[in-house]
């Protein structure tokens, strides 16, 4: 204990050592010189009954900047202590705004430059699309029971292109045409950019201020591995005039808002 005090003095400034008289009573000591040239007061609190039943024993120094008697403050409580704690799980939930996990999606203008029915899947048709790079993207779509050959040849689309490629009975799907339908799914409409969009645009929910916010879009491991597109999904519908939306922010491109044909309320995948 006493080289412990030497290194606590030696740390504070020049001072006399005072020895505790008894177990149970702090004794401070008084330095003339000290950090900064101001007076300080150096505590020792004896050790807790607990402490004195162990060989070792405890030792508490504080240095104040105070000229008046140091004040040996209480330990404290075990509901102080409790309230010092952060609250469970605050750390750990860190959730990420629906909007900047939006953001992280890589949805484009699309133009369907031919379509064809699945060859090992009576339910798929095979679309080779148009999202701006050099060569057209192969995505396989469920959409067999609900829109024939003519209504996919040619039209405009919007396509999520950042989906790790998935194998569809046989041939590798690149990506997903958007779509909106009714809670039954009965009906099935595809999501279609305004007149005037070129494919390959990427699409933004809100403003044009929004547009400047986006970030580049996540990897297709990353979208799959952080459910990316699960999250976001739930929070996409169509308005009653039929625009689609995050939330209350609308699906748009520079031409305009994206859009489907007719359903109102409807869900988007």
């Amino acid at each position: 204990m006493m080289a412990a005090a030497r290194m606590a003095f030696a740390s504070c400034g020049r001072a006399h050592l005072l020895l505790p008289s008894s177990s149970s009573t702090p004794i401070l000591a008084r330095t003339p010189v000290g950090c900064g040239g101001i007076a300080k007061s150096i505590s020792f609190l004896a050790p807790s009954s607990a402490a004195r039943s162990t060989k070792h024993a405890a030792l508490f120094c504080s240095c104040t900047s105070s000229s008046a008697d140091a004040v040996v403050a209480p330990p404290p409580t075990q509901s102080t202590v409790e309230e010092m704690k952060p609250a469970a799980g605050a750390e750990e939930k860190g959730e990420v705004p629906v909007g900047e996990l939006a953001g992280l999606l890589d949805i484009r203008v699309g133009r369907v430059v031919k379509a064809w029915l699945h060859p090992e899947a009576d339910t798929l048709y095979v679309e080779e699309v148009d999202v701006g790079e050099e060569q057209p993207r192969t995505i396989c779509s469920g959409l067999v029971k609900y829109l024939s050959l003519d209504q996919l040849q040619d039209s405009n689309v919007i396509v999520l292109a950042n989906l790790k490629p998935r194998n569809m009975r046989g041939i590798k799907s690149n990506g997903m045409l958007m779509c909106a339908s009714d809670a039954s799914h009965e009906t099935v409409e595809l999501l279609t950019p305004p007149e005037g969009s070129v494919p390959g645009e990427r699409v933004w929910f809100g403003s044009e201020e929004d547009k400047s916010l986006q970030s580049e879009p996540a990897t297709g491991n990353q979208v799959q591995k952080k459910k990316i597109w699960e999250s976001v999904q739930p929070h996409l519908k169509t308005t009653e005039n039929c625009i689609a939306v995050l939330g209350e922010h609308p699906m748009c491109t520079s031409a305009g808002k994206v859009f489907c044909k007719s359903l109102q309320g409807a869900g988007v995948s």
